[in-house]
């Protein structure tokens, strides 16, 4: 079940984008299209507020939220209450203010493909992939002011941020209070230098899915043959 939602506060407007990015196969996840709806569903707001907790997802689904926030005419401020991995700290950047809660965490990585077919297709794949990390990159460099080629080299490597250095590195704007919130996404699980506490939430709801699947497999088996 998608946790994303909005609402609003006298003439302030609140997105919560506690998803992934793009709809999955179950229609969960928070696509460019929901956003926009929820965003217009806001109605004459002079200031947006917008929380969030992801593990990323889509790129260009990701870009086009990203955009959409560019475009709001009043105060856009972004709350990274939990993490903001992979485009989702994208879509952060968007943000007039980015502010981190103290026990949040950004991630910047470069992009991933997949591909079958010849040499020249995935040769194709890896052009691809470049430039759309130039795309992300210029806009880390936008928000952070930070050399070019410093930013490339963490996303290079998978960085993963805690509040001090986001603030520091330029990619948020200040530090808040810390917050309560669930990081059990499973897609953590499919990178490489997650930190150790958010590795055991995202290893607990797969162990959980896991269970789940096993049970309604053993319901299945011991149902009654149907007849025809």
């Amino acid at each position: 079940m998608t946790q994303f939602f909005a609402k609003t506060a006298g003439k302030r407007g609140e997105i919560y984008v506690y998803d992934a990015i793009g709809r999955s196969f179950f229609d969960d996840g928070v696509s460019a299209k929901s956003f926009a709806e929820s965003l217009k569903a806001l109605g004459n707001v002079s200031a947006l507020d917008l929380y969030i907790n992801s593990p990323g997802g889509s790129v260009f689904e990701g870009l086009a939220i990203y955009n959409q926030i560019k475009r709001f005419a009043g105060e856009k401020i972004v709350h990274i209450d939990g993490i903001a991995a992979s485009i989702s700290s994208v879509i952060a950047m968007a943000g007039d203010e980015v502010r981190i809660a103290a026990n949040g965490t950004i991630m910047i990585h470069d992009p991933w493909g997949m591909t079958m077919g010849t040499a020249e297709e995935m040769r194709k794949t890896a052009d691809s992939l470049d430039k759309t990390r130039d795309v992300l990159l210029e806009n880390y460099v936008a928000r952070t002011g930070g050399k070019r080629e410093q930013i490339s080299a963490w996303m290079a490597a998978e960085t993963w941020m805690n509040a001090d250095e986001a603030v520091e590195r330029g990619f948020a704007t200040s530090k808040v209070e810390e917050k309560q919130f669930n990081a059990a996404f499973p897609m953590l699980d499919k990178f490489n230098k997650v930190p150790a506490g958010l590795r055991k939430q995202a290893t607990s709801v797969d162990a959980r899915m896991a269970q789940m699947s096993m049970r309604l497999q053993k319901l299945n088996l011991g149902a009654s043959p149907k007849t025809a």
